[in-house]
This record gives structure tokens, C-alpha cells and sequence, in this order.
């Protein structure tokens, strides 16, 4: 056990504790971590701009501190907020005028603190922490207190004390919760991370959570047409954000639900990755040379929407054709008056897809989504 004198706070029944760790405490006790997904698309190595040269930081070494898991919520590290980051510290501690981490960092934990008030003082005391890697996990602050490590890592003593908020007793949708709230508004949490978050953690909402699956088998798996596409969590070098094709999946969910029997939502949500599999394999055979041309804006994530938001439309078509809605061929099938009535040429961005989208992104898919269902009567 490590101990630090330490303030116990409670607020509407939530009890934490504030408290000062040290740079050496911090190096022994945090476990770094970020959200991420294995076996699909591995992001391009950042590259080396002019200050490359200058850099303070070892991202090799620093980088094998960093786990990367499903079970995490932190965003992927940005470099360049913590190369700035370890530069003001070295400013801080060089002129001595200014504290490096004067504002606490948030601190949660799976094993439970021990607490000792001091006498006469119910919420001053001392505050025992197991003395284990890892035990400490980084809900706000991972930045800085990677910028720490950092310093650490290379050599430089950095003697000071970090000012923490340290919580024991939150489960995992109050740790998730609490991560969300703090960082939606105030850091601009990317909407496509959120999207993750919500579909498996935040909440059960199974919608949210079958929307996330199934953009992710559409990133991930190799024989999709959009493998590699997605930025998922808003990283990575895709071209098409997760998080607006997560919303029309939803609607689309919830449209069905809506319509359907409860017969038929299980079918769908049992069926939803291998029919919008074989859906985009079908619009991909269906404008081959729009999907395969740089100068076509099929694959954007305007267009698809259109496509999504067209899905309840192509899988009542199959059934008038008395196929099955989930097949590939029976897919290509139905949206074969596509490739007779819009052709590829619908696409070219500097064609009809500029031309009509005079009412911007919003008035573009509502457009397109307008022509396909027409085309499929």
C-alpha cells in the first residue's frame, strides 16, 4: 500500500477523495490505455513533420506503455498535445513561475481505497492505495499525465505533485457516464467515439449497440467494399466518419421496429451485418466504376445514407420478388433499376452529384434518397 494524506468529499450519495500523487506514484500505480479494436485496418505511421527533429519525446518507449483494448474508453493519444505538453513542463519547471499541472486530474479505480480519518476531522485523513500497476486507471488527464511519463522516460526529473480526484467506488456505466460528460461538451469528444461508447457501454440500447457492430463488420471485414473506409472512433485514415452511418442504421432499426412485428426486428437485427455486407457488395457491382473511381463521390458519407436510408425500400423489393432480402444476388436483383436509371455518372463529383448539391449535405442526401426509391417503383 502506498499512503497519501487525503480529503473525503460525497456528493448526492457519490463519495470520493482528493489527493497528491507523485510523478514516481504515478509511473508505478496508472495503467495508460485506449479504446481500440484489433484485427481490422491498422492506422498509417504519423508522419515526421519539421519539428520531428526536435521532438522530447520517445514514442517508441512511451508507446509500449499504452494499452489498447475494447474494454478501454480513452480516445487514441494525439502526439502533438503531448509533445506540447512535455515542452511547457520543461518551460514550467526551467523558469519556475508556473505550476506545470496546477488543475486535478480524474483517477478511478476496480479495487477499493482504505480511508483513515485524522482525529477530530471526519473527511481529513490518510488514504491507502494498493500498490499495484495498473490499479489506477485515467478517466480525465491521460494526456498530461502521459506528458509526464514522458518526461520521466527520458530522464528528466520532474519533482512535483499532481493534484488528482480519485473515485473507488463507480461501476463501469458511471465510469463510462462520467468520461462522456466531461468530455462531450468541454474537449469536443468526436461523435463517432461517443457512438462506440454508447452502443455497448453508456447504455443498452441494442440499436445503438447492433448499429456500431455493424459498421465495424463493414470497416473490418476484407471482403468488404468499404473495408478500411470508416474512421472509426473519428481516427484513422478512412474517408467516411462512423458516426453519421451509425445514426441511419439506427433510424433504419427503428423504422422496421416501428413496422414491423417483433417477428420480424429479430430477423433483422439476426440478419443486419450479412445483409448490409452483401448490400454494399451489390451497390459495388451495380456503379463498378464509380466505386472503383477517384473522381466519384458514391463512396462519401452523403451518399451513403441515401443508401442506408433506402435499405427498408431494397429488402420490401426482394420480398416482391419472392427472394431472400438478406441474399447478395437476390440484393443486386432489386437495385438493379439503379444501374439502368442513375448510372454511374450520377456520381462524378464534378457532374450531377456538384450540381445537386446546391442544398448542402442534408439537401444532397435527402435528393439522392429521393431518386433511388423513385428508381426502384
Amino acid at each position: 500500500m502506498i499512503t497519501v494524506p487525503a480529503r473525503r468529499v460525497k456528493q448526492f450519495g457519490v463519495e470520493f477523495y482528493q489527493a497528491g500523487l507523485s510523478a514516481k506514484d504515478i509511473d508505478r500505480l496508472v495503467k495508460f490505455e485506449v479504446l481500440g479494436y484489433s484485427g481490422g485496418p491498422q492506422d498509417e505511421a504519423p508522419k515526421k513533420g519539421r519539428s520531428g527533429a526536435r521532438a522530447r519525446v520517445n514514442w517508441d518507449m512511451l508507446e509500449k506503455r499504452i494499452a489498447e483494448s475494447e474494454t478501454a474508453y480513452q480516445r487514441p493519444v494525439i502526439r502533438r498535445k503531448i509533445d506540447e505538453l512535455v515542452t511547457y513542463y520543461k518551460e514550467c519547471k526551467d523558469a519556475g513561475t508556473l505550476p506545470a499541472i496546477p488543475g486535478a486530474v480524474i483517477i478511478t479505480s476496480e479495487k477499493r481505497f482504505t480511508f483513515t480519518p485524522v482525529a477530530g476531522h471526519h473527511d481529513l485523513g490518510l488514504l491507502q492505495i494498493p500498490e499495484e500497476h495498473g490499479v489506477l486507471r485515467v478517466l480525465d488527464g491521460q494526456h498530461r499525465l502521459l506528458a509526464l511519463h514522458a518526461l520521466s522516460q527520458a530522464g528528466e526529473t520532474i519533482a512535483i505533485e499532481v493534484p488528482a480526484v480519485l473515485f473507488d467506488s463507480l461501476d463501469a456505466r458511471q465510469i463510462v457516464e462520467l468520461f462522456v460528460t466531461i468530455n462531450a461538451k468541454h474537449t469536443r469528444l468526436n461523435p463517432s467515439h461517443i457512438i462506440s461508447l454508447a452502443g455497448r457501454k453508456l447504455y443498452p440500447d441494442p440499436n445503438q449497440a447492433l448499429a456500431h457492430d455493424v459498421i465495424r463488420s463493414l470497416n473490418e471485414d476484407e471482403t468488404s467494399p468499404l473495408h478500411g473506409e470508416i474512421k472509426m472512433l473519428g481516427t484513422g485514415r478512412g474517408r467516411v466518419s462512423q458516426a453519421p452511418l451509425a445514426e441511419e442504421i439506427v433510424d433504419f432499426l427503428e423504422t422496421v421496429e416501428k413496422l414491423g412485428s417483433g417477428g420480424k426486428i429479430q430477423e433483422i437485427r439476426q440478419g443486419a451485418k450479412r445483409f448490409f455486407l452483401n448490400y454494399v457488395k451489390a451497390l459495388s457491382t451495380t456503379f463498378p466504376t464509380a466505386w472503383a473511381g477517384r473522381k466519384y463521390s458514391i463512396k462519401t458519407g452523403a451518399a451513403l445514407r441515401a443508401f442506408i436510408r433506402t435499405a427498408p425500400d431494397v429488402m420490401a423489393r426482394t420480398r416482391e420478388l419472392r427472394r431472400d432480402p438478406f441474399d447478395l444476388n437476390a440484393i443486386r436483383e432489386a437495385i438493379k433499376p439503379w444501374s439502368e436509371r442513375l448510372r454511374d455518372r450520377r456520381f462524378e463529383t464534378e457532374g450531377e452529384w456538384k450540381l445537386k448539391l446546391a442544398g448542402g449535405t442534408r439537401g444532397t442526401v435527402e435528393i439522392l434518397t429521393r431518386e433511388l426509391r423513385d428508381a426502384l417503383r
